[in-house]
């Protein structure tokens, strides 16, 4: 059994309004130190394998197919078995 993780942010130059909403949320309550705030997704996987190589191939299409949407998202991935 292997255990993966994806992280998804949105790509450089994407407007990110919940980002943005969270970041006026921090400074409201006085968290001024804060400058910039984006949001994203993180998953945790469980996969069938003991392939390290395998299972990142296959991690890497479910990104592109489902998990990510790759045209506005960047993703990266760690798997370990």
């Amino acid at each position: 059994m292997a255990e993966a993780r994806v992280y998804i942010t949105l790509k450089e130059g994407i407007l990110d309004p919940q980002g943005k909403t969270v970041l006026r949320a921090l400074k409201s309550l006085g968290y001024d130190e804060v400058e910039d705030l984006r949001v994203g997704k993180y998953m945790e996987l469980k996969l069938k394998g003991d392939d390290k190589a395998a299972l990142e191939s296959r991690l890497g299409e479910m990104s592109e197919k489902l998990l990510a949407n790759p045209i506005i998202e960047d993703y990266r991935m760690e798997v370990e078995v």
